[in-house]
């Protein structure tokens, strides 16, 4: 038996993770202007961010379509595997899992299992991370599917944003804080958990880190605490000077740059944590909510 994870580009799992744990990474499109270039691939963190503030129009951004999805499905199943676990940014900021669910359909190699990780950036890696050591560690589908629901439950991300412009400019996020996006000089801090996006009011760049802290010292003790920032290295670092007594035994921890496909909605500078607890959540099975393609029968 060999089960294989894919996920998307929105998870912000360092490359050498991926690489280490073997899982697949589907990209998801950055459109600039006329282009459309895959995340990652024809266009890095790097050159997004860097150009960002010189875009004649703000960059919008769209899922893969089902057929990339299909294709990464059977070219597994052709490499061996047996089943598949595909993990993805939430449905509630994304279609992209609309599409991996279609592509699953029409996969006819392999049973797929598409899962809602119910979390963005490195929040979604943490889950998908752990669904793949899982794996490699030879557990079954139902022990990978269990394992996933805990860590759903035990997964927050919190950030502050710089600024609101890019949001009052997205089509995407301002939904989630069209109470905030008219006002003037906050920096809204953005809370994913199990699904649900929200939002706080913050005044200034000394109050979001300081709130910041609090919600993660709020949790208990951790089991995974990592930084997430959109081309802000320094104000990370700063942060992770301020929070270092919350950090588990990891030396040092993580630092991750944040994908531009969520980079276009909330601009350059933001600064937050990824973080999973040592909750204890409700045991229910992932199987009854999940949904699972078979092969088509020909």
């Amino acid at each position: 038996m060999s089960i294989k994870i894919v996920t998307d580009s929105a998870c912000d799992i360092p490359l050498e993770l991926v690489k280490k744990y073997d899982i697949s990474v589907v990209p998801l499109y950055i459109n600039i202007g006329e282009k459309s270039l895959l995340d990652g691939v024809e266009i890095s963190r790097e050159e997004f961010y860097t150009n960002l503030p010189d875009y004649p129009v703000n960059p919008t951004t769209a899922a893969p379509g089902p057929g990339m999805f299909q294709k990464v499905y059977e070219e597994l199943a052709a490499k061996g595997a047996s089943e598949i676990i595909s993990i993805h940014i939430s449905i509630s900021l994304s279609s992209t899992l609309e599409s991996a669910r279609i592509g699953a359909e029409q996969t006819r190699a392999v049973p797929v299992t598409v899962i809602d990780s119910r979390q963005l950036s490195l929040g979604a890696g943490f889950i998908v991370l752990a669904a793949a050591r899982a794996a490699q560690e030879g557990q079954t589908k139902e022990q990978i599917l269990q394992i996933i629901e805990n860590e759903v439950a035990c997964t927050y991300v919190f950030a502050a944003l710089d600024t609101v412009d890019f949001l009052r400019r997205s089509g995407r996020m301002n939904m989630v804080l069209a109470s905030l996006v008219s006002l003037l000089q906050i920096k809204p801090l953005l809370k994913m958990h199990n699904g649900k996006p929200s939002a706080e009011r913050i005044r200034t760049q000394e109050k979001a880190f300081q709130r910041l802290i609090k919600l993660v010292q709020e949790l208990g003790p951790l089991k995974q605490l990592a930084l997430v920032h959109t081309s802000a290295p320094q104000k990370a670092e700063i942060l992770r000077q301020r929070a270092l007594n919350l950090f588990p035994d990891e030396n040092p921890p993580l630092s991750v740059g944040v994908t531009p496909v969520l980079g276009a909605h909330i601009g350059p500078g933001v600064v937050g944590f990824a973080v999973t607890s040592q909750c204890k959540p409700h045991v229910a099975s992932l199987l009854e909510r999940v949904e699972h393609y078979l092969p088509f029968s020909h």
